[in-house]
C-alpha cells in the first residue's frame, strides 16, 4: 500500500487521570517501531507533550491556582492555548503532521469549569482558538473516558473532588466539543489493555487518511 500525502492529526484528550500521556506514549512507539509507518510512504509524525507541564513551571503556577484564584486560573489558561498554538505553529510550519497530547481545546475547557461561563466565551472568540479549531477540525480527536481505575495525584496536575466531579468533567468535555462543531471520538474507559487503545486510535486515524487523500486526488483530477 503505498500512499504519499500528510496525514490527519490526532490529538488526544480529555479528563485528569484517563491515561492520555500513557496512550500518546505508546503510539509513540508504535510509530518508532512501525516499518515505513505499515506501508505508508509518510513520515513519522512528531509528538507534542507536557505543554500544561511546562507553562505550569516556567510561569510559577500550581494546580491550586486554578481552585483557588479565578484571575490566575484564566491567565493560566490563557497561556497554555498560546503555548499549544506556538507548539503547532512550528510543526505546520515545516509541513509536519503530529500527534498532541492534549489540545488547544482543553484550557477552554478548564476555563469553563474552574473560572466562568464567560470565561469559556472570551477564549473561543480568540484568534488564536480560531486557527487551533480549524486545524482540530481537519484532525482526528480521541476523547479519553474517564471512569478507569487511574486517580493518581502526581502534586502536578490537577485533581477532581471525586469521581462525579471526575466523570462530570468528562460530560463537560465531550459537551464543549458539541457545542463548538468538533466531531471526536470517545475511548471508553473498559479499554484498558495499551494495545486494545493504540489499536481503537489507529482504526479511526486510517479512514481519516485515506479520506484526505482522497478529497485531495479528486482536487488534483477536477484541475485537470
Amino acid at each position: 500500500m503505498t500512499r504519499s500525502s500528510k496525514p490527519r492529526h490526532i490529538y488526544i484528550v480529555g479528563a485528569q487521570c484517563t491515561g492520555k500521556t500513557t496512550l500518546v506514549k505508546a503510539l509513540q512507539e508504535h510509530f518508532n517501531n512501525a516499518n515505513e509507518c505499515d506501508g505508508y510512504r509518510i513520515s513519522r509524525p512528531k509528538f507534542i507533550t507536557e505543554i500544561a507541564r511546562i507553562v505550569l513551571k516556567q510561569h510559577n503556577f500550581t494546580a491550586d491556582d486554578i481552585k483557588s484564584s479565578p484571575a490566575r486560573a484564566l491567565a493560566l489558561q490563557q497561556l497554555i492555548l498560546q503555548a499549544q498554538l506556538a507548539a503547532e505553529r512550528v510543526l505546520s510550519s515545516q509541513d509536519e503532521w503530529f500527534i498532541s497530547d492534549r489540545s488547544g481545546a482543553d484550557p477552554i475547557v478548564y476555563a469553563r469549569k474552574y473560572v466562568s461561563k464567560d470565561a469559556e466565551s472570551g477564549l473561543i472568540q480568540s484568534a488564536e482558538w480560531l486557527e487551533l479549531r480549524e486545524r482540530m477540525r481537519k484532525s482526528v480527536v480521541i476523547i479519553c473516558e474517564a471512569g478507569a481505575d487511574w486517580l493518581t495525584d502526581d502534586g502536578v496536575r490537577l485533581m477532581p473532588e471525586d469521581t462525579e466531579d471526575w466523570l462530570g468533567f468528562h460530560q463537560l468535555f465531550c459537551s464543549c466539543l458539541d457545542d463548538w462543531g468538533l466531531n471526536y471520538e470517545v475511548l471508553p474507559y473498559h479499554v484498558t489493555s495499551l494495545r486494545e487503545r493504540v489499536a481503537f486510535v489507529l482504526e479511526r486515524w486510517e479512514p481519516a487518511y485515506q479520506k484526505k487523500e482522497s478529497e485531495e486526488l479528486e482536487g488534483i483530477s477536477g484541475q485537470r
